[in-house]
């Protein structure tokens, strides 16, 4: 399937014909549930726990149903990306963001350790950084001034810096990054750039095409859009050659990840969790352009709308990262449906309505069809005000660098009808 376009990738993933024969024909792939695995003799048993079969041995160290999702994951990613790409999946997005940073940070790779980062990334990705890393393990995090300037990104990389991270477009205020000037000055650092793309999806935006070393994804996202399990990916090309690291940590990123520290510390995604979201990124493009298109035409009805002062959306010419996005983000294969390719820009909008807080509170409060709920990237359209909730540890952490103001409206659309979507903000925001 590697010459296979992405929807039938997203469709097939490595679950052929061949291997639907040794599941009894199912036309499904099958969900191994099971915790470990029984062998036909200890010389088997002994391959599979040298990792030389193609046994499984233990859930913890691998399962059928997760390598199928982690297959097609790893095939959606690598998508006309001309390296060779591998994955590991995790419990939750948080999972894959600690699995793929934390191995770097270690003390015998070199001077102390330090980090340099995009401030505008989700707030337990702050809180990761600031007080598990900074606090707690003397690591110097440097959030860098102005994430467009490649300029502020290079003044804080030294010999210590172990990676550059950047969340593409940032949760909530959709900012991005220019990665193939972020991803030259990593190589010429020999660090890699981690991208965290949870909010494009590979549909949209796929950074290793681009020159980033490492993704990550929350597949709790618009990966699962069911919403019914929580799991996370760390995406990585092959051959990155880093500075101080293991030759098999740059040999094979995230299957060095897998056979190690995931494996070790245990956080792995769930066989059922696998199954559920298998059958939820199939249907991934499709469902990715409609949430993008109702919700530039949401960000378009806001930005006209006298009871609004601020919308957040890179579609819309007024956002500060509007140039990049119209550059990078793109409808995958799009240019083969008969027309030319057409841009994209993501299923998030958040706005400030007139009033402040307390007006946002009241906007929340009145909406009807859009659900007040924490999640993003589901079938159904959900608000919250990220300062108050999903952000609220981090400016409590640190006020002076609030990641979002406090009455920003976080919307998340879904695939309901775009009319409707807009009738209920108007009634929210008219307050009738």
């Amino acid at each position: 399937m590697t010459h296979a376009r992405f929807t039938t990738l997203a469709v097939s993933g490595s679950y052929d014909h061949a291997e639907a024969a040794r599941h009894l024909g199912s036309l499904s792939e099958p969900a191994h549930l099971a915790t470990a695995q029984s062998f036909p003799s200890m010389e088997a048993m002994l391959a599979a726990t040298a990792e030389d079969g193609d046994g499984w041995v233990y859930a913890r160290r691998g399962n059928p149903t997760v390598r199928l999702l982690e297959q097609t994951v790893a095939a959606l990613e690598g998508y006309r990306v001309d390296a060779e790409v591998s994955a590991a999946l995790t419990a939750t997005g948080m999972g894959a963001i600690t699995l793929a940073t934390m191995p770097l940070l270690s003390a015998a790779a070199g001077p102390k350790p330090n980090i340099v980062a995009s401030p505008q990334c989700y707030g337990s990705t702050t809180m990761v950084f600031d007080k598990r890393y900074g606090e707690e393990r003397d690591v110097d995090v440097r959030w860098v001034g102005d994430p467009l300037s490649v300029e502020d990104w290079a003044g804080l990389v030294d010999d210590g810096t172990r990676f550059l991270y950047a969340e593409v477009p940032s949760n909530p205020t959709v900012q991005l990054v220019d990665i193939p000037a972020l991803a030259a000055l990593a190589r010429q650092a020999r660090i890699p750039l981690i991208v965290d793309a949870t909010l494009a999806t590979p549909a949209l935006l796929r950074p290793l095409a681009l020159g980033a070393d490492v993704v990550v994804h929350s597949l709790t996202k618009a990966a699962g859009a069911s919403g019914r399990s929580m799991g996370g990916a760390v995406i990585a090309r092959h051959g990155l050659g880093l500075r101080g690291q293991p030759e098999e940590l740059s040999a094979d990123y995230a299957g060095h990840l897998r056979r190690g520290s995931l494996r070790d510390m245990g956080a792995v995604l769930s066989p059922f969790n696998a199954w559920t979201i298998l059958a939820d990124i199939r249907e991934l493009r499709g469902r990715v352009d409609t949430m993008s298109r109702t919700a530039h035409g949401v960000a378009e009805y806001l930005a006209r709308h006298p009871g609004v002062v601020e919308v957040f959306y890179p579609g819309l010419e007024s956002h500060r990262s509007h140039h990049i996005a119209r550059r990078d983000m793109w409808l995958v294969d799009s240019e083969l449906d008969g027309g030319e390719a057409e841009n994209r820009f993501g299923f998030l909008v958040c706005f400030r309505p007139a009033g402040g807080v307390r007006a946002a509170h009241e906007v929340m409060d009145r909406l009807g069809l859009v659900w007040r709920a924490n999640n993003l990237g589901q079938v159904r359209s959900t608000a919250t005000i990220p300062g108050a909730t999903t952000h609220k540890q981090a400016a409590d952490a640190d006020p002076a660098r609030a990641p979002v103001p406090p009455d920003m409206v976080r919307l998340s659309i879904g695939i309901e009808h775009l009319d409707d979507i807009v009738g209920d903000l108007d009634q929210a925001l008219r307050g009738r």
